[in-house]
């Protein structure tokens, strides 16, 4: 809950603080000799002199480091800053401690801190800072310049100390959550953004279907039309007709498709029902295409069924999944669907040779494919068509399966997730529905 989402990553706030420390030791390098030449404080430039160059030295270590190719992490960066703060302690310690007026620059590294890292690495830092500034007011090389002498003055120095207690943590949490939330509304606006894409990419894919499907009715029309003719030119010819016969079949069904698929633009009509209601027909229809494939079907009838929505784009999707299925391991396909009262998983195990984890993690892209010849456009609208229904698809890889029969290694997982509806929601929902009327007359 407290772990900072992506804004960017630590190898870059790594490099700004690069940047920014060496702008601030350079400063301090300034005020040295501005200290000592200029304003004749008597300062211990040796010590202090050699901890900027350490810093120095370390700032370049660390530009050689973000060379390598080598991800850094949020516990590297936490180092960093950590780094830092005893860098800033022992310059401290040895001008002025708590009397220093530059003092306060503790709060840099914390509110770098709690706008980039998680939030125990924040309280880490403001620890690290507080702590610091604490012993600070007791164990210092004293500047005498820079000390004050008196109640009056150490009171001034408690007053201090409260203040940057009160300021670590005000930055230490208040910096953190807006933070957080900018990182939170920037997460929503990519996620809008790939979907307003998405979208877009989905509505190009329909509007070519639909002039496809325009210009697909008069060839198959012509087709039609020419079986006809031939099956009456050539009447005894019974391995012809046999063939001709499939063929009008296939024609119909081409036909059949077209006219389903500008019924369904025109009229998108959701109906419900029981799940295992839901997955037979398509099942079926999935026998007719691919009569060749053995599988396996396991739905539990007997337990209480909750429903789901059903539509013939959703139907379609899942029936793209079992082709995917039965391209790469037509002799076997197991199928199992299982559910509880918020979810249904339809879960589809092929046996061939799996799929690429990283096709896997890049699923719902245009145009990623399982196949070499694929261009994707299943996959993605197949995707597309889940989510709508507030559904979630994912691969598997199975190549490096534990088991120790040979038959069962490898092939992939395809998990379909979709949300049901309890029988009493829907009844409850008909009640209302049919008391309204009543409700009305009176």
């Amino acid at each position: 809950m407290h772990q900072p989402l992506p804004l960017s990553t630590p190898g870059r706030n790594l490099i700004r603080l690069t940047l920014i420390r060496g702008i601030a030791w350079t400063g301090f390098l300034i005020s040295v000799i501005i200290g000592t030449e200029v304003l004749k404080i008597h300062l211990l430039a040796i010590p202090l002199i050699m901890i900027i160059i350490v810093m120095a030295a370390m700032n370049m270590l660390t530009w050689w480091r973000l060379g390598l190719p080598y991800r850094v992490t949020d516990s590297e960066y936490l180092f960093h800053l950590l780094a830092d703060v005893i860098g800033l302690s022992l310059f401290f310690y040895y001008s002025g401690g708590a009397n220093n007026p530059f003092i306060s620059y503790f709060l840099v590294p914390l509110t770098i801190s709690a706008a980039t890292l998680p939030w125990i690495f924040t309280w880490i830092i403001a620890a690290a800072v507080l702590s610091s500034y604490t012993f600070l007011m007791q164990f210092y090389i004293a500047v005498p310049e820079l000390s004050h002498t008196g109640a009056g003055i150490n009171l001034h120095l408690l007053g201090m100390w409260l203040n940057f207690l009160l300021s670590t943590g005000l930055i230490t949490t208040f910096v953190f959550k807006m933070a957080h939330t900018l990182r939170h509304r920037e997460k929503m606006l990519g996620e809008v953004r790939e979907q307003v894409l998405r979208d877009e990419q989905i509505l190009a894919v329909a509007t070519q279907a639909a002039g496809t499907a325009h210009e697909l009715g008069t060839p198959l029309s012509t087709l039609a039309v020419m079986l006809k003719d031939l099956s009456r030119d050539y009447p005894d010819d019974k391995l012809l007709q046999e063939d001709l016969v499939l063929m009008r079949q296939q024609v119909d069904r081409c036909k059949d498709k077209l006219q389903l698929l500008t019924q369904q633009a025109e009229i998108n009509r959701v109906s419900q029902t029981p799940v295992c209601d839901f997955i037979a027909p398509i099942i079926e229809d999935w026998q007719v295409l691919r009569p060749e494939v053995k599988f396996s079907l396991d739905c539990q009838k007997e337990q209480v069924m909750p429903l789901l929505e059903r539509d013939k784009t959703l139907e379609q999707a899942l029936l793209n999944l079992l082709n995917n299925a039965a391209d790469v391991s037509p002799q076997r396909v197991d199928i199992s669907v299982s559910w509880d009262n918020v979810e249904c998983v339809i879960r589809i195990r092929d046996y061939g040779p799996g799929i690429d984890p990283d096709v896997a993690n890049r699923l719902g892209e245009a145009f990623i494919s399982t196949k070499e010849e694929g261009m994707g456009i299943g996959l993605f609208l197949t995707h597309a068509t889940i989510n709508r229904f507030q559904g979630t698809v994912r691969l598997y890889s199975l190549k490096n399966s534990s088991s120790n029969d040979h038959q069962t290694k490898g092939g992939t997982l395809t998990e379909v997730t979709l949300p049901v509806i309890q029988p009493n929601a829907v009844s409850d929902q008909t009640r209302g529905l049919n008391n309204e009327p009543a409700k009305q007359s009176e």
